[in-house]
């Protein structure tokens, strides 16, 4: 008789990365999410964060947490739907909504959350999702809860896009994409994905995670850098990044944000964001719109880390943000990188498939405004030799 636990025990790739000492995940760091972290007792540069801004120390964010969760409390003790609404809430959201050029928006307990309720309440069984194959999991899942079909294009392929679009014919669709590509660091090209979306009649989500407090006039996201805040149909955020904080957001009509608040099963059903997470978020808005040199900091960090590790023979892909993937290709030589990486005092991000083909392993480097010139120029140094020792360069 077949048992269900079979799988578990006859797991066993990650026991044997373990066993080689090259085990990558659930390292346990001691101390802030800041430039740089402990890990065992050492002081190692951190380079694999989504902390863009780096605000998870900044004393206006702690103060505005340490004040809501005095006033608050811990917890909301319940959802959004009955007990779990605050005025804090409801606040965030105006806030959020005016910031985006959106008529009004809906906090979610985490970003993976807003996608996965604002898809599966949207998209209906004889209706279609049409999702990037590099999207990120959040929309990947939120399209397997949606009752509607699933169609995959190539990567940023417009030509694709538009082959699936016509296979659905006339009925309802809507097409998912990231903003900001989380592995690869790319953007969707919004000014051809939209007009092609509409010219077939379908909606237009864009997960900005990654986007958010980076890209665009005001770090407004991808639809502010293309200038398609009026013509993308729906803005999905997470507050994890450039927020410093946990949740997420969906961002649209106020049509549309009523209707989620009245179908959106993870919203509905899932504990409301507590208040301290809350006002975290708002103070982080209020210093994106207040020091743009933050921003432009950022950017310029990114400039001389993409030309840096091109410069010396890195593979760094289609990135054009400040996630820059170092293309490796091959399993063991990725996990091996990492691990060097780590003994020389800098902490990275190894993907490997399912997240990506066997072909492409890379590794992940990220980037905050917070960085030194003296950091990046040992980053630099450092991968250079490791880079030279594993044959990458």
């Amino acid at each position: 008789m077949s048992d269900i636990f079979d799988k578990c025990a006859n797991f066993t790739r990650a026991r044997e990365i373990m066993a080689l000492g090259l085990y990558p995940y659930f390292t346990e760091i001691a101390s802030a999410q800041e430039t740089e972290v402990e890990i065992e007792g050492k002081r190692v540069l951190m380079l694999g964060s989504n902390c863009y801004l780096g605000l998870t120390c900044h004393p206006r964010v702690i103060e505005a947490a340490e004040a809501a969760l005095k006033k608050y409390g811990s917890g909301c003790a319940g959802s959004r739907f009955l007990n779990g609404t605050l005025d804090i809430h409801r606040r965030l959201e105006e806030r959020l909504a005016a910031f985006l050029n959106q008529e009004a928006a809906l906090v979610f307990s985490t970003g993976f959350q807003a996608n996965l309720g604002t898809i599966s309440a949207l998209v209906v069984r004889g209706e279609f999702v049409l999702i990037d194959r590099l999207d990120h999991a959040s929309i990947i899942d939120g399209t397997r809860l949606a009752m509607g079909e699933i169609k995959k294009f190539r990567h940023n392929n417009m030509e694709d896009l538009e082959r699936v679009l016509q296979s659905c014919g006339e009925a309802g669709k809507m097409v998912a994409v990231d903003g900001v590509f989380s592995m690869e660091g790319d953007i969707a090209p919004l000014d051809r994905i939209v007009p092609l979306a509409h010219r077939y009649g379908a909606r237009v989500l864009v997960d900005d995670a990654h986007s958010v407090g980076v890209l665009g006039p005001g770090g407004r996201g991808t639809a502010a850098h293309f200038g398609l805040e009026k013509e993308v149909d729906v803005i999905t955020i997470t507050f994890s990044k450039s927020f410093s904080s946990i949740g997420g957001a969906a961002a649209g009509s106020e049509e549309l944000i009523h209707y989620l608040k009245h179908h959106a099963r993870s919203l509905i059903f899932s504990a409301s964001l507590p208040p301290a997470s809350v006002a975290a978020v708002m103070a982080c808005l209020d210093i994106i719109e207040e020091e743009p040199e933050r921003r432009e900091r950022l950017w310029a960090i990114t400039r001389k880390m993409k030309d840096g590790f091109s410069e010396l023979g890195f593979d760094t892909g289609p990135s054009e943000t400040p996630i820059i993937p170092l293309f490796i290709g091959d399993l063991e030589k990725t996990f091996t990188m990492r691990k060097l990486l780590l003994d020389a005092g800098i902490f990275v991000n190894p993907v490997v498939p399912p997240a990506v083909p066997p072909e492409q392993t890379l590794i992940r480097a990220s980037f905050m405004a917070t960085h030194t010139d003296k950091q990046l120029d040992y980053a630099l140094e450092t991968f250079e030799k490791i880079g030279r020792r594993l044959g990458i360069i």
